[in-house]
């Protein structure tokens, strides 16, 4: 391109460009870029004009080059498909015709912040140092997909999509998928009209969206199936409309949750399944709107009140060493009725694991309790019998108090009945002297003798009361054996 073809803010940017000089077109610090398509020819600048100086631009003896552009309305098509630049981009707070084109291209830097564009297309880009697109309006698809960058990508408050246009069979608006990102990605108070993808991504250090609005109702909000983190996903206070599938992610730090909203009724509002995470944290969170599926995940520490816990859950397989905040076994207890398969035996035998860990071994106590009692509603109503009878008398072995309460109201009750009308004996002169208390226990325990009960016979309906208590004292044997062998075999 001949320099006598360029126009009077074409020839600003030719002549800044070899010392890496930058040209302000702004009127104002706080100008707003989506107003662009207004901006005069003063400070229009043709696409092939930034692609021609960037691929083969002047250059000055012992400076650095590079385009450093503020507040430009850029006209026509930045194509840089496959190109290698040398040289920093940095177009701040730009407004753009049409989406740049930078596929497969070999960059140093790209710097769009505060700019509008309807879309930025990045398939497999390499970059060396960094992406930043924070503040940006960008109307439609950024797409990222492959992209390798060396340093962080950076979105903060940036708008991307077209709100109300959130169709969930449309394009993603922003897709990041399959991406390799050095060190961190920095979305916080982003807002996506749309489905984020960014399965397969993997991000070398943190992933921030707190504050982000992910508003993708009836579809997927975030898409991040086997995402892998090097340390956090922050996402404090994000809102969610849509579903999150987090399937199959490695995070090895803090899923960090706190504060945010999950709303996809009718659906699955949050998918964590086989995640292999250090700590989850859905602190003081509303209750999520729509399903919870965390089913053969792994997390060392799971902090997640009662009240967030949806009404329909899938926990089969969920391992977690420690779940916080400590509360008593009845708070945690009917999160665990809402499962969708129904009764399952491995997400009690989980809770009480926990406890144990946490060194509560009675709460522990009453949620294998719970556990056995859950089980017998799955029985037959003929096979419940034998189950409530040992729930009944001592708790499955879990309440062994309550077979020395039984016995007890047993043996008062015989003691006064016998008090009030001894049985005669069986042969008068050789029998010992009556005592109602050693005979009710002669009648009770099935394995102690005290001479009572083979040297006097009651009469009447009291024959009939030393039967009951002889069979109640062989049940209250039996139930307690079992019971209690059940409980030693679970230590």
């Amino acid at each position: 391109m001949e320099i006598n073809d360029l126009t009077p803010a074409e020839r600003l940017l030719w002549e800044a460009f070899p010392r890496g000089g930058r040209v302000d077109f702004r009127t104002a610090p706080d100008e707003d870029a989506a107003g662009g398509a207004d901006w005069g020819p003063e400070r229009t600048v043709r696409a092939e004009v930034v692609t021609a100086l960037l691929l083969g631009g002047p250059r000055a003896p012992g400076r650095v080059a590079g385009l450093n552009v503020r507040g430009a309305r850029i006209t026509g098509k930045l194509n840089l498909k496959f190109a290698v630049v040398e040289h920093a981009i940095r177009l701040r707070g730009c407004w753009f015709e049409r989406s740049p084109l930078v596929y497969g291209a070999q960059l140093r830097a790209l710097v769009l912040s505060d700019s509008a564009m309807p879309g930025l297309t990045a398939t497999s880009v390499t970059i060396e140092v960094v992406l930043r697109l924070p503040c940006c309006t960008i109307t439609g698809p950024v797409r990222l997909a492959g992209a390798r960058i060396a340093g962080g990508l950076f979105l903060q408050r940036a708008v991307i999509g077209t709100p109300g246009a959130a169709d969930p069979g449309a394009e993603p608006p922003l897709q990041f998928n399959h991406a390799d990102i050095g060190t961190d990605v920095i979305a916080t108070d982003l807002t996506v009209h749309g489905q984020t993808r960014v399965n397969g991504a993997t991000v070398g250090g943190q992933i921030n969206l707190d504050g982000a609005r992910l508003l993708a109702p009836g579809g997927t909000a975030l898409h991040a199936e086997t995402l892998t983190v090097g340390t956090d996903l922050r996402a404090m206070r994000m809102e969610a409309r849509g579903r999150v599938n987090l399937t199959g992610s490695r995070i090895p730090g803090q899923l960090n949750f706190a504060y945010a909203r999950f709303v996809n009724p009718g659906g699955v509002a949050l998918r964590a399944s086989s995640c292999l995470v250090g700590e989850v944290w859905l602190r003081s969170c509303e209750t999520i709107q729509g399903s919870l599926n965390l089913r053969r995940s792994q997390f060392d520490r799971l902090h997640m009140p009662p009240e967030t816990w949806p009404e329909e859950i899938r926990i089969d397989g969920l391992t977690y060493r420690a779940l916080a905040p400590h509360l008593p076994a009845a708070q945690r207890l009917p999160a665990l009725e809402r499962e969708e398969s129904g009764y399952v035996p491995y997400a009690y035998e989980q809770l009480a694991a926990s406890y144990r860990t946490a060194g509560d071994e009675a709460a522990a106590r009453t949620v294998q309790l719970a556990k056995l009692r859950r089980h017998r509603r799955t029985l037959p109503r003929h096979a419940r019998a034998w189950g409530l009878l040992q729930d009944v008398t001592v708790g499955y072995g879990f309440r062994p108090l309550r077979a020395a309460g039984w016995l007890l109201a047993l043996l008062v009750t015989g003691a006064v009945a016998f008090a009030l009308h001894a049985p005669r004996p069986l042969k008068p002169g050789e029998a010992p002297d009556f005592n109602p208390l050693f005979y009710t226990l002669d009648l009770l325990v099935p394995i102690i003798g005290f001479g009572q009960e083979s040297a006097y016979a009651p009469g009447g309906w009291y024959q009939w009361l030393s039967y009951l208590l002889i069979v109640t004292g062989w049940i209250l044997a039996t139930t307690t054996a079992a019971g209690v062998t059940r409980s030693l075999q679970r230590q």
